[in-house]
């Protein structure tokens, strides 16, 4: 599956950068192969939106079309009980 076709939500990891002139395009991007990455928006006739780390990065159709990916699981949720008090949420 390439980038183009995935959904927004998903979770995925890069698995072929194809040519040296288009791994060399994303990693300036800071995508390499075995990359997990997150769809966080699809602009239609546009750019795919994608979340790494708490970056979001903006790929043209045309590059997105030559980047191989594949679908991963989410992770659970992890409930961090210090995180929440570091933000004064109450327990849940």
């Amino acid at each position: 599956m390439t980038l183009d076709k995935v959904k927004e939500g998903q979770r995925l990891r890069i698995v072929a950068l194809p040519g040296p002139d288009i791994r060399a395009q994303a990693i300036r991007f800071g995508i390499a192969e075995g990359e997990l990455v997150t769809c966080t928006d699809i602009i239609p006739g546009g750019p795919i939106i994608i979340a790494k780390n708490r970056q979001e990065i903006a790929i043209g159709r045309g590059l997105a079309e030559k980047i191989t990916v594949k679908p991963v699981a989410a992770p659970a949720p992890v409930k961090s009980l210090a995180r929440r008090r570091a933000y004064g949420l109450p327990r849940s």
